[in-house]
């Protein structure tokens, strides 16, 4: 893989540093771009990396990963376009930034992977969608995965699904947020103290996620282990229905798909 240059050093630009070094990649193989001095400084010390300027990371990196705000690509791609060295892979984690217009503002052939990343990849347990561009071969998509299983699990999907992907585990977290958020609320009307309703409800979520991972069983199967005739859960799962909470996830999903594309169209 070669030297991996990080461009922006924000939250995620920041998780997949670490994780590679979590992983064992050598700070020595890893460089990172920041304008603010006092972050600079910051990384230096919390990582033992080098940070260096944009042109300057283009120039020496086999690997160029992208994770700038979507409105400054352009013009990170226009500075450092003649700087890129021939044959460089370029991994992007913005949102809604094309393979197509990134190609379009790199050198001629150059191999581009766009990804769409979550926010758990900060604990290791992201999950990316790596969709490959016109000038990507299997090598690249191996390295790009191998950058991104540092911090959780990969699928390589055509670019056309990443408007879905952003959609379900893109945005994913802040749904489960959600719900976790109103099972403590129902917690404390039902009268139990408020850490006590989040203690009760977060490992309930982890074991629940946990059982999910490691046994494979389809969630209708593990639901109805829970679900006893005439019982509790049957009570609350009935209720969730009568609200049409199914109907309003796959809406919000369906929502959530449509903007992601208007973004990506520049809307």
């Amino acid at each position: 893989m070669g030297l991996v240059a990080i461009f922006g050093a924000g939250v995620m630009g920041e998780t997949l540093l670490a994780g590679l070094i979590r992983a064992g990649r050598p700070a020595s193989d890893l460089v990172v771009t920041e304008r603010r001095e006092d972050r600079a400084a910051e990384l230096r010390e919390r990582h033992g990396v080098e940070v260096i300027s944009n042109v300057e990371a283009a120039e020496k990196a086999d690997t160029l990963v992208f994770v700038v705000k979507p409105q400054d690509m352009g013009a990170l791609c226009d500075e450092i376009a003649p700087h890129v060295r021939p044959g460089a892979l370029v991994v992007s984690l913005a949102a809604g930034i094309t393979t197509e217009f990134l190609e379009s503002h790199l050198p001629q052939g150059c191999p581009v992977v766009r990804v769409m990343p979550n926010t758990p990849a900060l604990v290791d347990q992201g999950m990316a969608a790596l969709a490959p561009g016109a000038h990507c071969d299997q090598e690249h998509l191996v390295e790009a995965r191998q950058l991104l299983e540092a911090v959780g699990r990969v699928v390589v999907l055509d670019e056309k699904h990443l408007d879905a992907v952003t959609a379900i585990s893109g945005s994913g977290p802040a749904y489960f947020f959600y719900i976790v958020e109103a099972m403590i609320e129902a917690g404390v009307f039902l009268g139990l103290p408020r850490s006590t309703a989040t203690e009760l409800v977060v490992q309930t979520c982890y074991g629940a996620a946990t059982m999910l991972r490691e046994t494979g069983e389809h969630p209708s199967v593990l639901r109805e282990q829970v679900t006893s005739p005439g019982g509790t859960t049957v009570a609350a799962l009935r209720t969730l229905d009568d609200h049409k909470v199914r109907a309003a996830f796959i809406s919000a999903l369906e929502a959530a798909r449509d903007r992601s594309h208007e973004l990506a169209s520049g809307s």
